[in-house]
Formats: C-alpha cells, sequence, structure tokens
C-alpha cells in the first residue's frame, strides 16, 4: 500500500504480508489533524528502515518511541501510532501488538488479522487568504502582523515545522485591505522599527514567528508586555542582531519543547543544560514574554556553536516590488538581509580550463553567447542556501523570483508516478544519457515513470516542454537564441507555458532559457553561467542527477558537486533553490564525509541538508555506532570515530553520498 501526497509528491510505503483492499474512513476518527483516511485489514506492516514511530494511548499520553533498533511490546487498549515516513502518516488500532525496528526495516505486527485505520497529512501549505496593501511603510507594518495568524501555536512546538503555516499572501492595492476572520494571537509583543521598507523585510520573518505586532518607532527593538526589551541596535548592527535574535528564540524554543509532546534525549538541550542555568523545566510553561527575557540572559556566544547551521538567508532588495514576496520569504523563516556583494567579472566565472580543452573537446553552446558583466557575489551568510531578489546575477545563491514562487505555491496535485523527462539533443553527448537506465528512477519502494527522446525537432521540443513532468534534464547546446534542435532553436522566452516543475539544463549559458522556464511556469532548476566542455559536464550531470535522484535539494545538489569538481562553479539555481525532484529517504538529505586519522581510525562527519518534508526545527537520529540521541536536523554530527568494519555497517543502511579526499563517492561502492 502506498500512501501519496500529491501535492508535493512524496511517497510512503506500507508492506503487508498479502494486498489490502483500502476503504473510506472517517478522518476526524484520528486525534492528530488528517487530509485523508482509509481502513484495511491486515496481521502485518513493513516500514522502511529508521522509521520513527511515536505510540500514544487513547487519551493521547506519549507510551514509547521506537527508532533505531529497538522493540516494544504493547497489550490490550486502543493505541494511536504516529509515523514518520516520507508522507505524515498515523495509525489507528487496537492491541495487543508489537514494534520491532530491526537494521533493514521497522515492523508493526499483531496478534491476528484487525481491522487497521490510516491516516495522513500533507506537508503542502496554502495561505488562508490574501491581506491588500499599498506600499506606505505603515500600511505594510500592518499587514505583515497578520502572518502569525498562520502559526498553528504560539507555546514552543511552532519550532516545529508542522505547526507554522503559511502566512497570507500580500498583493499591492489602492487601499490596507485585511480580510475578516484572521485570527492574530495576542502574544503581548510588539517589535518597534523605524518606518522603512528595509527595516520591515529584515524583522518580518521574527515578528511572525513570535507572533509580534510591528510599530513605528525611532529606534528598533523587541519589547514584551512585561517590560522587558531587547534592542537591536548595537555593534553588530540592525541586521544582524535580528537574525541573532530569531536564531536564538528558535533553537532555546527547540530545547525548551522537549518538555512538551515529543521527550526525546536531545543532544543540544543536554549541552546547554551544561552551559547554562536555564529552568528547561519551568520555562516549557511559562509564557512567550517570560520565556524572551530568559532566553536573553544567555549571552549568544555560549550557544553560538549550538545554533543549527540556518537553512537560508534571502537577500531582499527593499523596493515596493519585492513587498508581495513576504509572505514566502517568511515561510521559508530566511535570515533577511538587504542585498550586499563582491561584484565578480565573467571571466571569474568561466573556468580557465576551458582553453585546455577547446583543442580536443566541445563547449555546450548552440552558436554565439553574450556574457554577462553584471555577476555578484553575495556577502556571505552561515546559512546552508543564499536566496538573491535584486539586480544582478547571483554567484553560489539561487536567482529567486516572484513566479517561482507563485509556481510552487499553485502547484495542482498530481496522481500517478513521479515523471523524469531526458532530452538528448546533440549526438556527441550521448554519454551522458546513460542516466536514464543507471540513475533516474533506482530508487526502491518510490514509482517512476522516466522517458527519455533524442535529437527532437522544435515543433517536438516544444510538446515535450509543454508536458506535465516532475523533472526535465536537459543535455544539448543552448545560446542566446535558445536551445538547438535538428531543424533549429525553441527560445525559452517564446513560450507561454511549461509543465515540469524542476530542471536541468546541462548546455552553455543556460541561465536566461532557465529564468524563461520559471517565467513560464516551472518552480526551479539548475542552469550554466558560462560555456562548459562537454567531458567535464558529463561528470557534473552524472553526480547531480544522482544527488537528485536521492532527494537533494536542488541547491544543496550543487554544494556537494561542488566539493570535488572544478567547474561546477559555472552552475546555478534559477527559481527555488530548496526544491527537491523527489523525497529524501529519510526525510533529510544526508552526506558524509570521512578522513583518515593518525592514529588508525576514521573519522565520519554526518551532515543534513532540510527539505520540504523536513523543514527547519525537524530532528534527525543518525544511525552512528553507539549513539541514540536526536539532534536538530541541520546541525550535524562531527568527527566520530568509527572503525572500517563499523563504517561499513552504517554506510549499507543507506544509499548517500560520501566525501573523501575532496572527491565524492557513494556510500555502495566506497568500501567495497
Amino acid at each position: 500500500m502506498v500512501v501519496r501526497d500529491n501535492v508535493e509528491r512524496h511517497q510512503f510505503l506500507l508492506r503487508t504480508p498479502s494486498s489490502v483492499t483500502p476503504k473510506p474512513a472517517d478522518r476526524t476518527q484520528f486525534s492528530l489533524p488528517t487530509d485523508a483516511a482509509v481502513r484495511i485489514e491486515t496481521d502485518r506492516i513493513a516500514l522502511t528502515a529508521n522509521t520513527v514511530v511515536c505510540v500514544r494511548d487513547a487519551s493521547g499520553t506519549m507510551l514509547a518511541q521506537i527508532d533505531q533498533q529497538g522493540a516494544e511490546r504493547f497489550g490490550a487498549g486502543s493505541y494511536s501510532l504516529e509515523l514518520f515516513g516520507g508522507v505524515k502518516t498515523y495509525l489507528e488500532v487496537d492491541g495487543p501488538l508489537s514494534i520491532d525496528a530491526e537494521p533493514l526495516e521497522t515492523v508493526v505486527s499483531f496478534e491476528d488479522t484487525r481491522e487497521v485505520l490510516v491516516g495522513a497529512r500533507s506537508s503542502h501549505e496554502s495561505p488562508a487568504t490574501t491581506v491588500t496593501t499599498t506600499d506606505d511603510p505603515l500600511d505594510v507594518m500592518r499587514a505583515v502582523s497578520v502572518f502569525s495568524s498562520a502559526l498553528k501555536t504560539t507555546s514552543v512546538e511552532r519550532s516545529y515545522p508542522t505547526l507554522r503555516g503559511h502566512p497570507p499572501l500580500l498583493e499591492l492595492g489602492d487601499e490596507l485591505h485585511i480580510p475578516d476572520g484572521l485570527t492574530v494571537p495576542d502574544t503581548g509583543i510588539r517589535i518597534e522599527l523605524p518606518p522603512t521598507l528595509r527595516h520591515i523585510f529584515v524583522a518580518t520573518p521574527l515578528a511572525y514567528y513570535l507572533g509580534a505586532k510591528l510599530v513605528p518607532s525611532e529606534s528598533p527593538r523587541l519589547v514584551t508586555e512585561t517590560g522587558f526589551v531587547h534592542e537591536f541596535d548595537g555593534p553588530h548592527g540592525f541586521e544582524e542582531n535580528v537574525a541573532r535574535t530569531l536564531k536564538q528564540t528558535f533553537f532555546l524554543d527547540c530545547v525548551v519543547r522537549t518538555e512538551g509532546i515529543y521527550d526525546v534525549e536531545l543532544h543540544e538541550r543536554q549541552t546547554v543544560e551544561s552551559r547554562t542555568t536555564l529552568d528547561i523545566e519551568g520555562l516549557y510553561d511559562a509564557s512567550l514574554s517570560e520565556r524572551l527575557a530568559a532566553y536573553f540572559d544567555v549571552p549568544y556566544d555560549s550557544i553560538v556553536d549550538l545554533v543549527p547551521e540556518w537553512k537560508l538567508t534571502t537577500h531582499v532588495a527593499p523596493e515596493s516590488d519585492n513587498i508581495e514576496l513576504l509572505p514566502f520569504v517568511t515561510n521559508d523563516l530566511a535570515v533577511v538581509r538587504t542585498p550586499s556583494g563582491t561584484e565578480v567579472s565573467h571571466s571569474e566565472v568561466q573556468t580557465a580550463a576551458v582553453d585546455d580543452f577547446l583543442r580536443d573537446d566541445i563547449v555546450r553552446s548552440a552558436g554565439t553567447t553574450t556574457a554577462n558583466d553584471t555577476y555578484v557575489r553575495p556577502q556571505s551568510s552561515n546559512s546552508v542556501e543564499q536566496a538573491w531578489i535584486s539586480e544582478g546575477t547571483p554567484v553560489g545563491a539561487s536567482k529567486t523570483t516572484p513566479a517561482a514562487y507563485r509556481n510552487r505555491l499553485q502547484r495542482e496535485p498530481t496522481t500517478g508516478d513521479i515523471g523524469i523527462t531526458v532530452v538528448c539533443n546533440d549526438q556527441e553527448m550521448l554519454a551522458e544519457s546513460d542516466i536514464v537506465d543507471d540513475v533516474y528512477g533506482s530508487r526502491d519502494g518510490l514509482s517512476f515513470d522516466v522517458d527519455a527522446y533524442y535529437n527532437l525537432s522544435r515543433a517536438e521540443l516544444r510538446e515535450i516542454l509543454a508536458e506535465p513532468t516532475d523533472f526535465l534534464h536537459y543535455i544539448g547546446h543552448i545560446d542566446d537564441d535558445g536551445f538547438q534542435c535538428r531543424d533549429g532553436k525553441v527560445d525559452a522566452e517564446t513560450l507561454d507555458h511549461v509543465g515540469t516543475g524542476a530542471f536541468f539544463l546541462n548546455a552553455c549559458q543556460s541561465y536566461d532559457q532557465g529564468l524563461a522556464l520559471v517565467e513560464a511556469g516551472a518552480i526551479g532548476g539548475i542552469v550554466t553561467f558560462s560555456e562548459v566542455i562537454n567531458s567535464q559536464a558529463v561528470g557534473v550531470g552524472r553526480t547531480l542527477a544522482r544527488l537528485l535522484n536521492g532527494g537533494f535539494p536542488l541547491q544543496a545538489s550543487l554544494d556537494v558537486v561542488r566539493t570535488d569538481s572544478d567547474i561546477a562553479h559555472q552552475y546555478g539555481v534559477v527559481g527555488d533553490g530548496s526544491l527537491s525532484v523527489v523525497q529524501a529517504e529519510s526525510g533529510v538529505a544526508v552526506y558524509c564525509e570521512v578522513t583518515e586519522t593518525t592514529d588508525g581510525p576514521l573519522e565520519l562527519s554526518y551532515h543534513a541538508f532540510n527539505t520540504s518534508r523536513a523543514g527547519i526545527g525537524s530532528l534527525i537520529i543518525p544511525a552512528l555506532p553507539g549513539g541514540s540521541r536526536y539532534y536538530l536536523s541541520s546541525a550535524g554530527v562531527s568527527n566520530i570515530e568509527v572503525t572500517e568494519d563499523e563504517l561499513k555497517d552504517f554506510l549499507a543502511l543507506q544509499e548517500i553520498p560520501v566525501v573523501y579526499d575532496s572527491e565524492v563517492y557513494w556510500s555502495d561502492s566506497f568500501l567495497a
């Protein structure tokens, strides 16, 4: 039986000893929110390895949490099982039952065949309404102050991504209009700011998370109903102080919430308790104002190494045209900066290796290309990903556009298998097309529909681009006039609509054509800034294909490829860089680094990228030797000493990339 999220295109396989016939069920029978429910009859359900299972009784009390190689038995009674799989899934069933987390699968079994209710909830969030505002900063302040109406709680549990809803959309108009029916939490928190778009843009994600109102003032600061004041001016500057406030509040909420509905052994809590005098148990039931006062008694420098690497920094030009982007930036809980960077010349982007290869190899341009001389490298941040919403072509960040956000929001539910389309429009580049058989669709437990096309005409390519598919991988020539076909060229700027969600244009200088695909309906894709050498592009294409097939988001895939590729800096992302083509097996996209030590043992470091299914605030429990503690998902675990046998056992659990000596390998062959 397959549970599908037809909007986010995620799947979760429930294996039963024999086929079952799901019948509709009443989803209100579940204690936690579900979007759909069925009933089945079986005596056993097997899940993918390392699926965490939380068990609650009929009153909602947590009885157990079963994770790596654990086992629990439960007697007669009614139970609710929460399954942390590819799609948030719940089981309602009567005991007795047993749960065994084995190395290769987790098994829920019953004494005999019985009825099991299966419910599921999509991770896709849609805004509840649209707020109209003028570009007057005072109106914008009032408009974004209602963003917190999307929070499902103002307790510390809002640090879980599933309890933070999408803020209302913003639309520019002639007057401010806030629809009736929006329930804004009364937290007693306000953020005082000079009424400028720059200050508002930077503070909006923090205001959303805290349920705070934005009010005009000469100096920026946070004020609570109890009189506590936290200033945003200081030696680090306004933008950095706001970022630190968001990170510190969010991180300590993640620590305090371990007193709540998920009582887990969290590494970060143990470390915070060893360094501070925070009353974590008492703070769980405290008011938001009381918690904030206690949080900011803790010096930021004492916890900065524990704060997880932030998922996203978005550089947003404080202009009227970007006001409508604020709900999307806030939904990502991004750190917002005013755009600042260093201009980069085209010669720096174009690798010197081109000259050496041109004599014996081909480039992937179809003709003349015009060098873009407005490249910019954004000011460095401490985030996994960066997005650029301003003039210029960013190097090392996604070029994000309003169309990308809107296209993702308007993504229609799609039934059927995950669609992968590969187009190879040049005979000399066939070496890269072996990914059709070797990579795409090779994931166990996921259903794919992979189509490959070769040497297309203009009409055929236009038809393929219009067809609905989850991912398009294009191999061929591109120049200023468009995609090379056997009878001419197709300029993406002339397309009314494209059906693909994500794409990879592995061709020379495909940046402008990629932006045009986003404007025509795509959500995001990987493109090139300059000429790329065919033989090198083949290597990048194969590695990226395998990462994307493994669930890595677009921007994160490029980060890993840059580890061992001389030309990966010639590739970038347009649109939404956080988009994943398929789901990551464990919710987060994982890679490991292995290093040798001077005294014998190997050292293993474990890194995780957040995804749409496991956003910032999610938990991971790496199956590391001797470890059973949880970590915040993007925090990572470094320098774990392992023997070669322990490393083999760990890498056998899941196929993931392994970085060793500045090269990318794969776990299924690294120690073979």
